[in-house]
């Protein structure tokens, strides 16, 4: 897609949320079932499931798909689609590149074996591998709007409230 066509597609949305900006607030959902005899939860992704379970570092039998892993893949695909998106409102050519992200975490917080190990990660890096011509000024302007617009970077930056609930299901 060039910029002419992004900024054509975008347009239209970007003058509705202008005028009503209630429109722009969209609630997403995801939902999972239990596997309680497993210690698995099959995640609906709306396109297939994905059955998360336990980590080896916790007893899993690495058979199932990590949560932190799964945290860390939602962050490098909003990323490198966001900074996707960026260069290309820029105008920048990206001929590819790769996104990756690693984070560290204490199994021993999340075990309850260490009250002063944290449950979840401690530091969480992402990394951007570019094929571009871009010049170094307009790769600090792309990492810095990839970073204002990237959803999954801002919500681990920004801490959002988080509630939890528990309601018996009727049989």
């Amino acid at each position: 897609m060039d910029t002419q066509a992004l900024k054509t597609l975008q347009a239209p949305l970007k003058e509705r949320y202008r005028e009503s900006p209630q429109a722009a607030v969209i609630t997403l959902r995801a939902r999972g079932t239990l596997g309680a005899e497993t210690l698995t939860c099959k995640v609906e992704t709306g396109r297939a499931l994905a059955e998360a379970g336990l980590h080896p570092a916790t007893g899993g039998s690495g058979m199932h798909l990590c949560s932190g892993d799964m945290l860390l893949e939602a962050l490098v695909a909003c990323a490198g689609v966001t900074l996707t998106a960026v260069a290309t409102a820029l105008a920048l050519t990206l001929r590819g590149g790769t996104v990756s992200a690693e984070g560290d975490l204490d199994f021993r917080g999340t075990l309850g074996v260490a009250k002063d190990a944290a449950v979840g990660f401690k530091e969480i890096r992402l990394r951007f591998a570019l094929d571009t011509d871009a010049g170094e000024e307009q790769l600090a302007t792309l990492l810095k709007l990839t970073e204002r617009y990237c959803v999954v970077y801002q919500t681990l930056r920004g801490a959002p409230q988080l509630s939890v609930a528990c309601e018996r299901k009727a049989n």
